[in-house]
């Protein structure tokens, strides 16, 4: 291996420990936020009586699939996730934040290993039927 291989091996390495990675399952493999995100939007996007995925100003710049999802890990394993929706008209909200809860639950801990601590469902708006359509 040549001098401009190694450099550009070195320039990688340096670009995968500069994403945001600040947890760690059982078995030490770090698993970035953006990834937690984007696991827990694919499980809130599944559940029947979700509109859309709401965010604020921070998602319009970010990444399309950790839209609507913070997640705060700590050194001690432990995930804490927010999820920010838009419910259809007409559906029980408390049914489908009950549903989020359980799905992204799940899909985060069998696929990362992480346990969820908290799951806060934040509803943000309502899709109102158009008149032209009744």
């Amino acid at each position: 291996m040549d001098k401009k291989e190694k450099n550009e091996k070195s320039e990688e390495k340096e670009d995968i420990e500069e994403v945001n990675v600040t947890n760690a399952n059982a078995e030490g493999l770090r698993i970035a936020n953006d990834v937690i995100a984007a696991i827990a939007n694919k499980a809130t996007s599944e559940v029947p009586g979700v509109f859309s995925m709401a965010g604020g100003i921070s998602d319009v710049f970010g990444k399309k699939m950790s839209r609507g999802i913070r997640v705060d890990t700590g050194d001690d394993g432990k995930a804490r996730i927010d999820v920010n929706i838009i419910v259809e008209y007409g559906v029980r909200i408390p049914d489908i934040a009950f549903e989020i809860q359980n799905r992204v639950k799940k899909a985060v801990e069998s696929m990362t290993g992480l346990n969820v601590e908290e799951i806060n469902v934040h509803v943000q708006g309502v899709n109102l039927p158009d008149d032209k359509d009744e």
